[in-house]
């Protein structure tokens, strides 16, 4: 087995990052031709996610569309640290991810890229890679 943290860095409280290409490179450091990739973020209020990464919009939207669904602020949650929404959306997300590995290569679709995503930045993260072979 093959581990690493990534340290992510955020600049505003909601923000997708587009973490592919070091995941990519972690894969290649390793030597390992197949495998399965575990993608962890040990953290309440972020989450990763895999969707389209060519097209901006995509992720605006996903934003959007998750700020919609669940507002910040007062809105009647319980947890008063303000940050409930932050909480919620990272449930929503998850907070894993389980990808193969071929030929020493991620083996995603045409248009999928790995998402980190922050709901209560900015922040200081980790996100946990463990490679098993």
């Amino acid at each position: 087995m093959h581990r690493k943290t990534l340290i992510i860095k955020t600049g505003s409280r909601e923000e997708f990052l587009d973490i592919t290409a070091k995941v990519r490179e972690f894969i290649r450091s390793t030597g390992v031709e197949r495998g399965c990739l575990v993608v962890f973020v040990p953290h309440t209020t972020a989450a990763v996610t895999i969707n389209e990464g060519a097209d901006p919009s995509v992720i605006k939207d996903l934003r959007n569309a998750l700020h919609r669904l669940v507002p910040y602020g007062d809105r009647g949650y319980g947890h008063r640290e303000g940050n409930s929404d932050a909480h919620i959306k990272a449930s929503l997300l998850g907070s894993s991810l389980h990808l193969l590995v071929e030929g020493r290569e991620l083996l995603l679709g045409t248009w999928q890229s790995i998402f980190f995503a922050e709901f209560d930045g900015p922040r200081q993260r980790q996100v946990w890679l463990s490679l098993v072979f």
